[in-house]
C-alpha cells in the first residue's frame, strides 16, 4: 500500500518569516503559525481552547515570497509535508525537530506586508468613484 505525507494548514503567522540564503544559494523561509481548536466541556458547559505551534520551512521561490509578502499576524493557508530533522548539538548531545516544508501558501488575511499610509494598492483612489 503507498503511503502519504500531506499536511494542511490554516492558521496564523507568530512572527515574521526569517529568510536567509543557504551557502549552495538557496532562499530559505523559518516561521511559526498557530492554529486552535475550540470546544464546549460536557461535564461544565465552559468554552475550551487548545493552540497548536508548528514551525514552518519554505525553500526557493516560496521563501522568498514569504519574505515579501508575509507578516506576523496574517491568515495563512498552506500545503506541505512533515519532516524530521536529527543532529548533534556542539555538547554531542542528539536533537530532533519536525517542521512542516511548505509548497503552496496562500495570505488570507488580505493585508499586504508593504502597507502604504492609506492601506490601499498605489494608484486605487476610494474618492473617485466611476458612476
Amino acid at each position: 500500500m503507498a503511503s502519504l505525507n500531506r499536511v494542511t494548514l490554516i492558521g496564523y503567522l507568530g512572527k515574521d518569516p526569517e529568510v536567509k540564503g543557504l551557502p549552495s544559494g538557496t532562499t530559505v523561509a523559518n516561521f511559526s503559525i498557530a492554529t486552535s481548536e475550540k470546544w464546549q466541556d460536557q461535564k461544565s458547559g465552559t468554552w475550551q481552547e487548545k493552540t497548536e505551534w508548528h514551525n514552518i520551512v519554505a525553500f526557493g521561490k516560496v521563501a522568498e515570497i514569504c519574505g515579501e509578502y508575509f507578516q506576523k499576524g496574517n491568515l495563512v493557508y498552506l500545503e506541505g509535508k512533515i519532516q524530521t530533522r536529527s543532529w548533534e548539538d556542539r555538547n554531542g548531545g542528539k536533537r530532533q525537530t519536525t517542521s512542516i516544508v511548505v509548497n503552496i501558501i496562500k495570505n488570507l488575511s488580505g493585508k499586504p506586508k508593504a502597507n502604504n499610509d492609506e492601506g490601499v494598492p498605489p494608484g486605487d483612489n476610494l474618492d473617485e468613484v466611476p458612476f
